[in-house]
């Protein structure tokens, strides 16, 4: 029987028929695309004729195009729907992959095709997108250790082939860390707080659990409504522990030796190819493309936010005393009080909110926001195959009828599933001799489920993220670029949040969601007087937020910014790292490091600030959407033909000036926040 992985995919639009994968499937495919990959290698290096950029560097775009294909499907799944089985071959195969990489990069023969072209670029006429791609192509050779003598380079093959594996083991541990913890109550007086559709969850999970009474669980669903709600202050420091101990139990799934050892060998990798530290290597193409620049940038911020975030503390901590509590305030105490601060200064909570926010509506409203923007239209996918039941399918289409890509969305958590929410794709976008391959892509997010008494209520928190990760699949889908490697989202990393972000400004604007919000029992259209509350609230707490994602920051760069290898105690250097943004004392047994998924994990080393960069751009654009009317077709099509459209073919501060016509400010943001 042949591998289905090597077959042609005659299904809708050549999606991935992952009814026919099998775990055995995957490895097998690999080793056979590798090989086809590899003669594609030799046809180029081979070629009689001079180098140039169509039988170089385009040609060298194409390489390995069902590997590609093959392994996204391998590493979506082991984020969204894993198993034991499947987390061994991505550990098995991550370490293959590298090695190939490693082997095209150090082709000494590709490498002088490559740098000969590379060297003529000044006098050989490309194109924008062209110079782009010959220059990210150049940069990932000498990144990739191309230039290295051959002792270097057998080290740097070790240490890339080790990292690969170590990443996908930090986000295992944390997972299995995830899914081991269960709250369980069994005593009514225990729920005290609760809003009846949290307890209803909880006792759904311990049905399935198949124990009495409520299970709640580390799943953002579960775990942060009763950190919000839960009068048991003994029980919501229980929770709290865990959550914030993930992979810090000194057992089989600690990751404080993983941390160690991928940020003591990206600095060795680091210094392999000349730069004083691993952020120095990463920031290079980056729009804040220096370590100076970044480290500016956060504490202009900082010094802008810390005052709103001493006030923050202190209006919550008066809060807190006035509403009864007695004796220190902690970090499980945050969550409680602010909702009760924001419910008495507002008049609104997530329990107000929520039955409004249905994820149905939410959902064709913001693809109707996507219609009305860019006139993009969205179609049930019928017949496309999916890897889970809950998997929806979507054809989108352009104002014109033409196909655009196809959008998969799984919204709910499963033992199987990362945390967090997140856009990907199984396939991104290219154009090849005029015959394009459209994207397909993919939201993942742990919302909140339906019960058998309610349908699927976001909290607001949860409108946002839904807005943000569909922001980032406008980006996926809406590319129009020759080439796979600049297509989508593959852009600098500060400058890939701006579409992103830009989405969750619609929250906030009742033009929107005055719109569609309705009340899932009585039908009635959401209040102006309830979005005006909704509006007066985006900055509750905004200086406290900003000064903990700093945080996030500041210890990303730390981790990053290391010159030696680093030994000893995480903890105190985590603490060193946050502790001018630190309000509340210290938690003992908690640790952020070994659970810092988007930087150990994902692509976020030396890159977390980007949330914060991308914030100066979101505010700025939107600030011209608001000038010119926020649904304004004129601002939109803008958007598209020079953000989302463009990809990484142009430099992130040039498209940026195509759109807006003048640098970012950072004070559209400042004063959004109501930090100014």
């Amino acid at each position: 029987m042949i591998n289905p992985f090597l077959k042609e995919w005659k299904t809708p639009y050549g999606t991935p028929p992952f009814n026919l994968f099998e775990n055995s499937h995957y490895k097998p495919a690999i080793e056979e695309t590798i090989k086809s990959a590899s003669a594609e290698i030799k046809v180029i290096t081979e070629n009689p004729a001079s180098p140039g950029f169509n039988n170089t560097i385009a040609a060298l775009d194409r390489v390995g195009e069902r590997l590609g294909d093959i392994t996204s499907v391998l590493f979506n799944l082991n984020s969204a729907e894993t198993s034991k089985e499947l987390q061994a071959l991505a550990q098995d195969i991550s370490p293959i992959l590298t090695r190939f990489s490693n082997d095209i990069t150090m082709n000494e023969k590709l490498f002088k095709r490559v740098k000969a072209v590379y060297n003529s670029k000044d006098s050989a006429g490309h194109s924008k997108e062209e110079l782009m791609l010959l220059e990210k192509t150049y940069r990932n050779f000498v990144l990739g250790g191309a230039g290295l003598d051959p002792d270097k380079k057998g080290r740097f093959r070790e240490i890339s082939e080790e990292l690969s594996g170590l990443s996908v083991k930090f986000e295992e541990n944390i997972l299995d860390d995830t899914n081991l913890f269960e709250l369980h109550i069994t005593e009514n007086e225990k729920l005290a707080g609760l809003p009846d559709c949290v307890i209803e969850m909880a006792s759904i999970e311990a049905r399935e659990r198949k124990k009495e009474g409520w299970i709640f669980t580390l799943h953002f669903p579960s775990y942060m409504p009763f950190m919000k709600y839960s009068d048991n202050r003994d029980l919501r420091e229980k929770i709290f522990r865990a959550y914030s101990s993930k992979a810090f139990h000194n057992d089989s799934h600690d990751n404080r030796g993983l941390s160690l050892k991928i940020a003591n060998l990206r600095l060795e990798l680091a210094g392999i190819l000349g730069f004083n530290n691993f952020a120095e290597l990463i920031l290079g193409d980056r729009m804040a493309d220096t370590t100076g620049k970044v480290e500016s940038f956060l504490e202009e911020l900082y010094a802008a936010s810390i005052p709103a975030a001493h006030r923050d503390f202190e209006a919550f901590a008066k809060f807190a005393a006035e509403y009864g509590h007695i004796g220190n305030i902690e970090r499980w105490d945050w969550a409680y009080y602010s909702e009760k601060l924001q419910k008495a200064k507002f008049d609104i909570d997530d329990e107000v909110l929520k039955p409004y926010f249905v994820l149905e509506n939410i959902e064709k409203a913001i693809f109707g926001l996507a219609t009305t923007l860019y006139g993009i239209n969205f179609i049930p996918g019928n017949g496309i195959p999916v890897y889970h039941p809950e998997v929806k399918t979507w054809e989108v289409h352009d104002s014109d009828g033409s196909f655009l890509a196809i959008l998969y969305t799984d919204y709910f958590p499963r033992p199987g599933k990362n945390g967090g929410a997140w856009m990907t794709s199984f396939r991104e976008q290219r154009n090849e001799d005029g015959h394009e391959t459209r994207p397909l892509i993919s939201i993942v997010a742990n919302f909140t489920r339906p019960t058998e008494t309610r349908p699927s209520l976001l909290s607001f928190n949860e409108v946002t993220t839904f807005l943000h990760e569909f922001g980032h699949s406008l980006h996926g889908m809406l590319t129009k670029c020759t080439y796979e490697s600049l297509s989508g989202t593959s852009v600098a990393r500060d400058f890939v949040e701006l579409p992103s972000q830009l989405m969750e400004n619609y929250a906030y604007e009742k033009e929107w969601i005055g719109s569609w919000a309705v009340h899932y029992k009585t039908g009635e259209r959401i209040s102006n007087d309830l979005v005006e509350k909704i509006k007066a609230s985006a900055t509750f707490n905004e200086g406290y937020a900003c000064n903990r994602q700093l945080g996030f920051s500041f210890l990303d760069m730390a981790w990053h910014s290391l010159t030696k290898p680093l030994s000893g105690n995480i903890d105190e250097f985590e603490s060193a790292a946050m502790a001018k943004t630190e309000l509340f004392p210290p938690v003992e047994g908690s640790n952020m490091s070994v659970s810092f998924g988007h930087i150990f994990g994902g692509g976020y080393a030396a890159g977390y600030y980007g949330y914060k960069w991308a914030e100066v751009l979101d505010a700025d654009a939107f600030k011209h959407f608001k000038e010119t009317g926020i649904f304004n077709s004129d601002t939109a099509a803008s958007f598209r033909k020079n953000i989302l459209e463009k990809g990484g073919t142009d430099k992130p501060i040039d498209l940026y000036l195509k759109f807006r016509g003048r640098e970012p400010s950072i004070d559209a943001l400042l004063e959004r926040s109501g930090l100014k």
